[in-house]
């Protein structure tokens, strides 16, 4: 008998043989059960012998016979790897079954094969010299946290490679697990960094499983690990080493339109896969126990760059996105932001399929964040939909399926409420949900027609024919339900529809659903109640408290809300662009002066706050159309020649109108005022008044 391997004595040194020989019987059982059904359907076939068992299914080591490979090995010969291209034919009942077998990775596996494909020589001594450009993020990381491993000696590296083998093979032997010292870690990083060892690097991962399952009952671990300085220490170095040491051995292509392939289907990347892949669910379980900002930061950072290699595990890759769509729900916005640039890597991936997880997974996760809204709340719930925009423009022909859908379901939502008319019918449609959700659907439509992102892609958007349906779901949304209590819901979908207009260049008719609730409440009957309520916000209630109906406090902030959004949409680009200005402010103009009269012949409040801001804004109106009149003057052409009108429009600037002037004054003394409530809702002592 010949000199035993050295991945064979390993093998055998590290008590994984019964784990396999039980794993091979249990493989046999399955395969006999599934051949007795076979038999029971069709009686008289014959069946296919197979190497190595015999007539009552037991295993027989004398009729075993190796295939005629010189590097097969220990793990290869007992988990049967050999017969899985026989005549076996084992029958399956969906494919679905057949990906869940390959994500089932034993990651207590000493995946010894791996010390097979080591590449130790001069090959690698020169890639440290390269690191700076290759990595820097990488060497400026070794540079602050271990300088002395870019101080390189090759006899070191192969003498402390060689120590460190030699203890670990002492070590599994052992029956108390080793301790991880800073010596051994040190010694694999050396060897990472200057031979980029892949013995090392399996050696590592190890040690990192053995950090992940810390503490747990019924696992298998290499290391144990007696200080959180060293826990860091080696979770930090896995996380950061990992991605390099792969993209040396297995490099995977970076398309032209950001999009990236996996790996060439090569010896050693399928070697070395169940390895990534046993790492990358140690990761996941990982992930959720972390509590530190800065190395659940870089746990997520890390792990994105591991995504090209397990793609094709659907099991891992759901779980994997999972835990960041948990993560970028809740916690800070660093965290958030981790969270979702690694969602936006997983969704970069050449195959369809997984943008199209990553899409119906992130709208859904945020229809479900968005279920109750406050203003500490409102902010992360903003974050999460400009950064959902951001994954649904990256493919327009794929988000318009999710798109067309979602917006038909909140089509549905609406016919049902104005069919039933009912309490529970209109909470479908009165409510968070429904809000963020026109919001979002309008940031995509924005983001992906935009006269910019049209430029820059060449093309008109595929998303373009939904603005039409979106803006007909969100108006009849308003017309739903028309009292005070409601009004809030109504600007929060006119500000919606404003964001939709201002960067599709869109014309949304708007003023028919401001218009009403200035008038209903100057000229309502009744004098205003005095109160001493807190300032309704608007940007956190889509529903008025009971309390404040007819009360000064709630009228006064519903006039000024509206016109304010009112005298947006005015200066918007279909509005204040057009040639037609003054043409469109005439019913407007006309409108605001009915109102401020009725309001002063009926004492409401007349000469106060309320109509002194309706007053100002259509005055601001009434010179801005005198403005655009002196501007057209000059013109030559008829209203038919649309070449010419558009080029006209294109040219002119309408930030030196008198309206545009005002706009800016009111944003800016409004950003003040929320300036300084946040402060003041912060307990910081601090005057509130405004600054000069």
């Amino acid at each position: 008998m010949g000199k035993s391997t050295k991945a064979t004595r390993k093998f055998t040194s590290s008590g994984q043989l019964k784990k396999t020989i039980q794993s091979r019987k249990k493989y046999q059982q399955t395969k006999k059960k599934i051949e007795s059904r076979r038999g029971a359907k069709g009686k008289g076939k014959a069946k296919v012998p197979v190497q190595g068992e015999s007539d009552d299914g037991e295993l027989n080591d004398e009729d075993v016979v190796a295939p005629k490979s010189k590097g097969i090995i220990v793990d290869d010969f007992l988990g049967a790897g050999f017969m899985e291209n026989g005549n076996v034919d084992v029958e399956q009942d969906d494919s679905d079954s057949e990906e869940d077998e390959e994500d089932d990775v034993a990651d207590n596996e000493s995946f010894a094969s791996v010390d097979d494909l080591e590449d130790e020589g001069a090959a690698h001594l020169h890639e440290l010299s390269k690191l700076a450009e290759k990595d820097p993020e990488f060497y400026k990381y070794l540079q602050e946290n271990d300088g002395e491993l870019l101080e390189f000696d090759p006899d070191d590296a192969v003498d402390d490679e060689e120590d460190t083998e030699e203890e670990d093979d002492v070590d599994m032997v052992n029956e108390t697990l080793p301790i991880l010292t800073k010596d051994i870690l040190r010694g694999w990083q050396k060897a990472l960094l200057d031979y980029r060892s892949l013995r090392a690097l399996r050696k590592l991962l190890l040690a990192f499983r053995s950090a992940a399952h810390m503490n747990e009952e019924d696992q298998s671990l290499a290391w144990r690990i007696d200080s959180s300085a060293m826990y860091n220490k080696l979770v930090t170095t896995a996380l950061k080493f990992t991605p390099v040491i792969l993209v040396h051995h297995i490099p995977y292509k970076i398309l032209p339109n950001g999009k990236y392939k996996p790996p060439t289907q090569t010896t050693k990347q399928k070697t070395l896969q169940k390895l990534i892949l046993a790492y990358f669910n140690n990761v996941i379980h990982l992930i959720p126990q972390l509590t530190d900002k800065e190395m659940l930061q870089l746990a997520l950072a890390e792990s994105a760059k591991i995504l090209p290699y397990v793609t094709t595990s659907r099991k891992s890759v759901k779980a994997y996105l999972k835990q960041c769509l948990d993560v970028w729900s809740s916690g800070e916005d660093s965290v958030r932001i981790a969270a979702f640039l690694s969602i936006r890597m997983l969704a970069n991936a050449t195959d369809n399929a997984m943008l199209d997880l990553v899409m119906k997974s992130t709208y859904l996760q945020l229809v479900r964040s968005s279920k109750s809204t406050s203003s500490h709340k409102l902010p992360s719930i903003n974050l999460m939909k400009n950064s959902a925009s951001e994954i649904f423009c990256l493919d327009h022909a794929t988000a318009y399926q999710h798109a067309f859908g979602y917006i038909r379901q909140l089509a549905i939502h609406l016919r049902n409420s104005m069919k039933t008319k009912t309490k529970e019918a209109y909470q479908q449609v009165y409510n968070w949900q429904y809000v963020h959700s026109v919001d979002f659907w309008t940031l995509v439509l924005a983001r992906a027609c935009s006269a910019e992102a049209q430029a820059e892609r060449g093309e008109e958007s595929e998303l373009k024919p939904l603005i039409y349906p979106l803006v007909q779901v969100s108006l009849g949304a308003i017309k739903l339900i028309s009292n005070a209590r409601s009004y809030p819901f109504h600007l929060h979908i006119a500000r919606s529809m404003l964001h939709l207009s201002h960067h599709t260049n869109t014309y949304i008719p708007l003023t028919p659903y401001l218009l009403p609730i200035i008038s209903s409440q100057l000229t309502s009957s009744g004098k205003p109640k005095p109160s001493t309520l807190r300032p309704l916000d608007f940007e956190s209630n889509i529903r008025a408290p009971a309390q404040y109906l007819k009360t000064r406090v709630y009228l006064e902030g519903l006039v000024d809300e509206a016109s304010f959004i009112l005298a947006e949409w005015l200066i918007s680009p279909p509005v204040h662009g057009s040639i037609a200005f003054p043409e469109i402010t005439v019913p407007i103009v006309v409108s605001l002066r009915k109102t401020i009269k009725t309001a002063k012949a009926s004492s409401k409040g007349g000469g106060q706050k309320d109509t002194g801001v309706v007053k100002a804004l259509t005055e601001r109106v009434d010179e801005s159309a005198k403005w655009m009149a002196d501007r057209r003057k000059g013109v030559s052409f008829e209203p038919g020649r649309v070449s010419e009108v558009e080029r006209w429009e294109a040219e002119l600037k309408v930030e030196a109108s008198p309206l545009a002037k005002y706009v800016q004054v009111q944003r800016k003394a409004r950003a003040t005022r929320r300036r300084l409530v946040d402060k003041a809702a912060k307990g910081e002592d601090e005057m509130l008044e405004e600054e000069d």
